[in-house]
């Protein structure tokens, strides 16, 4: 299973007790997550590859692992229901995979994943226009990891950076540059890691990476400017996580966290990252506890949504927005 392999190295990790703060209070004091109910949904999965398709403005979710196994189905979401999507050849089932949307060529680019057998390094990509993925064929790339980080850098390319190859945790960071993967050496980079949580604030020019699963203790935050990660020292933060989702917020113009599993149980408590410190918010209604959820700001309907994940093991099939 995808928990076995996401697991193999496990630290015992600590709880964060909460500040809470009187500013943060009366900002979200309407602040909830509202569960929908799409007349059609993708079947219940977790550690699913989800991301935003600007150039369809839709949700775009791609895989992941179900109690049938592994998964390499692809359905977008317009803010009321899902779609599946039929395409005429898919990237190969997995989970653990990660997906960002690339600005320069207006296309979402998915790597890596497990599938029951392998740690996989292949990339695909997606055409929302014409609803078709295609294999790229670069002459460099990562390693085949379970659980890299994916996400749109500040340059509006899309990054890489760290996963777990089936012996060890990875640190290199790499971009995508349309045809081909460039190695990045930024002069400092997190420990190595996989299954972080990373957001992306563009107006502060700012992206931000929390926890994980690592040989050395990934109880912190990270924050990346394009050239060089940072090292940061919150006065409080989550508890230590994996598996937990992460995106930016345009009506809270913050990166909001989600979730995630702290030593095998799993969490509900939703934070955000100001640029320097994290505080835990207090909706008035919050999805259950879950891991591996698919978590993106859909900017065409100015919701933060969350789908599937999965509780004590059990894969969930659930949609909810974030209000405020």
């Amino acid at each position: 299973m995808i928990l076995t392999r996401l697991k193999t190295i496990f630290l015992t990790l600590l709880f964060v007790c909460p500040l809470t703060f009187a500013t943060a209070q009366a900002e979200v004091a309407t602040l909830t997550w509202t569960q929908l109910s799409p007349t059609a949904s993708p079947p219940a999965r977790s550690y699913l590859a989800m991301t935003y398709d600007d150039s369809i403005g839709k949700v775009l979710l791609f895989g992941g692992f179900s109690d049938s196994g592994y998964l390499n189905d692809t359905w977008t979401f317009d803010g009321s229901n899902w779609t599946k999507i039929n395409t005429a050849g898919a990237p190969p089932a997995r989970a653990a995979a990660q997906m960002a949307y690339d600005r320069r060529t207006h296309r979402v680019v998915l790597f890596g994943g497990y599938d029951g057998h392998n740690d996989l390094g292949d990339t695909w990509i997606w055409n929302g226009r014409a609803s078709t993925w295609t294999q790229a064929s670069p002459a460099h790339s990562p390693k085949a990891v379970t659980g890299p980080m994916v996400f749109t850098d500040l340059d509006r390319r899309v990054s890489v950076y760290g996963g777990f190859d089936g012996n060890l945790y990875q640190l290199t960071m790499w971009k995508w540059f349309g045809t081909d993967w460039k190695q990045l050496h930024p002069a400092s980079v997190p420990t190595a890691r996989s299954s972080s949580a990373v957001g992306v604030n563009f107006r502060a020019k700012q992206i931000v990476l929390y926890a994980g699963l690592g040989d050395v203790n990934p109880l912190n935050t990270w924050t990346y400017d394009g050239s060089t990660w940072t090292l940061q020292s919150p006065s409080v933060q989550p508890a230590t996580v994996y598996g937990a989702s992460a995106a930016y917020d345009e009506n809270l113009d913050q990166v909001v966290l989600f979730g995630g599993a702290n030593g095998g149980v799993d969490q509900n408590a939703t934070w955000e990252w100001n640029g320097s410190d994290w505080s835990q918010l207090s909706p008035t209604q919050s999805p259950g506890a879950r891991e591996g959820a698919g978590m993106v700001f859909d900017r065409a309907n100015g919701h933060m949504v969350i789908f599937g994940g999965q509780f004590r093991g059990v894969p969930m099939s659930d949609t909810w927005e974030l209000t405020p």
